[in-house]
């Protein structure tokens, strides 16, 4: 190689590091090159870019979902002061990056999302009783402040992917009377849990009761003179089998026996079976 073609590659090399940089945008980043404080249409994505340092730079904005915590007081319907803690999920359109930057700027967050919000909650927390924070109302509470965001941000480039409230402090009266109305449901509901059963146990025992009745009206109604005197004679043929001496009282009919309990020697063995009537 020649000396001067070498003096000129060195020469190249040197503009080359005095005059361009290079800057690399990650994923989940957009880059918008600024030159001679214009800032271009074209946004650029994830890689590695090149600038001159000299006349132009690349502001890189984050397009990832960005949680922004923020503690306020709002106020409630009645008019009570409430401390919460709320926070803000929201995204950035890479699309429209190099709008944000001639508009807002780069702390879009100070001047426009923090203000829009403070905005919104205090309208939306207004039309609603601190106890509804509490409650199911909560989440329409979120959705509200959200809806409302999301009128005031539309066509800036910033969407606002979720609102929520994540601490609330109610006054100490309310919290307390909030908590003995709960408490007072509880016992009501355990009341009425006790009540319930109490009717089931009751009703099963009319179920029980109405089940011996129709057995025995069965039983009664089947039980007629014939099937009594039949059961009789198989008594008594049951009853000859028996070592015993047995005293029998009957009618004819039915048996009725009776043991002396007096006697303590072996009872003697009867072939037969007295009887009286």
């Amino acid at each position: 190689m020649k000396l001067s073609n070498f003096v000129n590659l060195l020469l190249g090399i040197f503009l080359f590091s005095t005059f361009a940089s290079c800057v690399t945008i990650r994923e989940g980043e957009v880059g918008v090159k600024r030159k001679l404080g214009k800032y271009s249409d074209k946004p650029y994505t994830s890689g590695l870019k090149v600038y001159n340092p000299l006349v132009s730079t690349i502001v890189k904005i984050s397009t990832q979902t960005e949680n922004m915590e923020v503690g306020l007081s709002i106020p409630s319907k009645e008019g009570l002061t409430i401390q919460s803690e709320v926070s803000i999920l929201y995204n950035v359109d890479r699309r429209k990056a190099p709008q944000i930057l001639r508009n807002i700027g780069t702390d879009y967050e100070r001047n426009v999302i923090l203000p829009v919000f403070r905005s919104a909650v205090s309208d939306v927390s207004s039309r609603f009783f601190a106890k509804d924070m509490h409650t199911g109302e909560r989440a329409t509470i979120e959705k509200a402040i959200k809806e409302q965001m999301m009128g005031l941000l539309d066509g800036k480039g910033i969407e606002v992917e979720a609102v929520l409230l994540k601490s609330i402090k109610l006054p100490r009266s309310l919290a307390d009377a909030i908590e003995a109305k709960l408490e007072a449901e509880q016992q009501a509901q355990q009341m009425e849990f006790v009540i319930q059963q109490a009717r089931q146990e009751a009703e099963q025992k009319r179920v029980e009761a109405a089940g011996i009745r129709d057995a025995q009206v069965i039983i009664s109604e089947g039980l007629d003179a014939k099937i009594l005197q039949f059961k009789s004679i198989e008594a008594f043929q049951e009853l000859a089998k028996s070592p015993n001496a047995k005293v029998i009282i009957t009618d004819g009919d039915l048996p009725m026996i009776m043991q002396d309990e007096l006697n303590t020697a072996p009872p003697k063995i009867s072939k037969g079976v007295k009887y009286q009537n």
